[in-house]
């Protein structure tokens, strides 16, 4: 905690983030092309991928110049037509290059009337200048001149538009998010094509300077909200930020608790209609994995097929989700504390049953409960961790012969195994990965309780976590809205779906203003063509 309050408090025991950007030493540019190249490759360490090109521009007064660019981070063919060649051949067909010694700014000249680049950007500093070198852009130097021009020109490999791993879907779009920030944005200003929609970038991480863009519909969502995200991420203040994970950290309420207080995504759909709710977006390059905030409870056992498909439809998934939920939560409990001291809630035949299964087991129904869950979380993560020709085979055949070796070997009762695969099985459900981690971590502590005073102590867990969750907050808003506290409104798209042309307005907390959907909402349901 006091690491965490340390990173985020920037008055707690050293200066802030602005009084240290102040306070860092300037190194500016010198006059001399040589000296500043001598520098570069000094700082770089003479890098092998850093490609440094000295040239003259000119014809009359050639003027020497040096194009700095590290590869790999450029897009190679364009840094040669639209700078080298122009440069070095089409700059003779002007003025500019007959007229070098003219005393006008050849920097502005070339910025303004040679280069047809888009970014074109004046650096005075080497802080900078590296920063957009490593970034990806052309770095041009002149002879004389205490001043650099960063040409944004970067093009690197990266991982195409794909379909989601973790969000799969039966009827919706089949695009997630790459790696590459500008690609996730252009995914979202596809589906949401309004002015409104706004975008602000930042560099975070004193070493990794990763940029971290905030996106957020003007006029929908709420201004407190907004300027609250900005503090906090302008409170980080760390050497590396390496995916979206390390700024959930840093910037989430509660550290301690085991619930997810900011909502994460890999589909674009998804964070468009969050955008819409009214909600913030973080996205960070070098991840597919985009951050919303604020993030309710409920939001996490939503999909986005629930809104592609019919009301009805969608709201049965939906009861068959919540009681899988239920399933993942409180079977293993269930069982130990029915089994254990309430024998009389079973019917006879099943409890003659159970009794003959356990009657050659050594162990008690909460020790039986605890090897097998230890043993499925063990073999669910060798699954994952193993090359994908063989993870599943090895988690779904280490599965069965390990469950039927331990009956056999009567280490475990059978009935055990089939609540604990249930179980297992109940834990897939979940749309959210992060929830499904809470309620697998939940799940040990309940049997803890069930096993020591039976169906009161699920009741008891049960209670502590209702208070808990209650009790929390994200980004201000109340995590159970719109269920604690209640808002009858907001409630049209929770436990239940109401048809499209019913959920005419906004969740009130999270978006104060603009919250109607439908200008002209229909009060009853709209009746066919005649």
């Amino acid at each position: 905690m006091k690491f965490i309050r340390k990173i985020l408090d920037p008055g707690h025991g050293s200066a802030s983030k602005a009084q240290r950007q102040e306070s860092a030493p300037k190194a500016p540019l010198h006059a001399s092309l040589a000296e500043n190249i001598r520098f570069m490759k000094e700082k770089l360490g003479n890098s092998g991928d850093i490609v440094i090109r000295e040239i003259r521009i000119g014809t009359e007064t050639p003027i020497q110049a040096g194009i700095v660019y590290a590869s790999g981070l450029v897009d190679t063919h364009s840094a040669n037509s639209f700078i080298m060649e122009t440069l070095m051949l089409d700059i003779q067909k002007t003025s500019v290059g007959h007229d070098l010694s003219s005393g006008h700014n050849l920097l502005n000249q070339l910025k303004d009337s040679v280069l047809t680049v888009g970014d074109v950007q004046q650096v005075t500093d080497f802080t900078p200048l590296f920063t957009s070198l490593l970034a990806g852009c052309v770095i041009l130097l002149l002879e004389g001149y205490e001043q650099a021009l960063s040409i944004d020109m970067s093009g690197w490999e990266g991982r195409s538009v794909t379909e989601p791993v973790n969000e799969a879907v039966v009827r919706g779009p089949r695009e997630s998010f790459t790696e590459n920030l500008r690609t996730n944005t252009t995914l979202i200003r596809r589906k949401i094509n309004d002015p409104n929609l706004w975008l602000e970038s930042r560099k975070i991480g004193r070493i990794t300077k990763t940029e971290v863009a905030v996106m957020h519909i003007n006029g929908i969502a709420n201004d407190k909200i907004v300027q609250e995200v900005r503090t906090r991420l302008d409170r980080i203040d760390i050497d590396a930020i390496l995916e979206s994970g390390n700024i959930e950290e840093l910037i989430q309420e509660s550290t301690l608790s085991p619930f997810p207080t900011v909502y994460n995504t890999e589909r674009p759909d998804v964070i468009a209609a969050e955008l819409l709710e009214g909600k913030v977006v973080i996205i960070v390059d070098g991840t597919p994995f985009v951050l919303v905030v604020p993030a309710l409870f409920i939001s996490f056992f939503h999909s986005a097929e629930d809104y592609y498909q019919r009301a009805d439809i969608s709201s049965l998934i939906r009861i068959l989700r919540f009681i899988g939920i239920f399933i993942a939560l409180l079977g293993p409990s269930l069982y130990i504390a029915i089994t254990t001291f309430h024998q009389e809630m079973l019917p006879t035949q099943l409890l003659i049953g159970l009794a003959a299964q356990r009657e050659g087991v050594p162990f008690p129904a909460f020790i039986e409960a605890l090897m097998m869950e230890i043993t499925f979380e063990i073999l669910r993560e060798a699954g994952i961790r193993m090359p994908r020709t063989i993870g599943q085979a090895v988690s779904i055949v280490g599965t069965l012969v390990i469950g039927q070796a331990a009956v056999e070997a009567g280490i475990v009762s059978a009935a055990m195994v089939i609540v604990v695969s249930i179980t297992a099985i109940s834990n897939f459900v979940f749309p959210s990965i992060n929830m499904s981690i809470s309620i697998r971590m939940l799940r040990f502590p309940l049997m803890g309780l069930a096993a020591s005073f039976g169906i009161f102590g699920i009741i008891v867990g049960i209670i502590a976590m209702v208070l808990h969750l209650c009790s929390l907050r994200s980004f201000g808003v109340p995590y159970m809205s719109p269920l604690a506290p209640i808002i009858v409104d907001d409630l049209k798209d929770t436990l239940f779906r109401l048809p499209q042309w019913a959920m005419f307005s906004r969740p009130r907390l999270v978006s104060q203003k603009n919250v109607i959907r439908e200008q002209n909402p229909p009060t009853t349901k709209p009746h066919p063509r005649e």
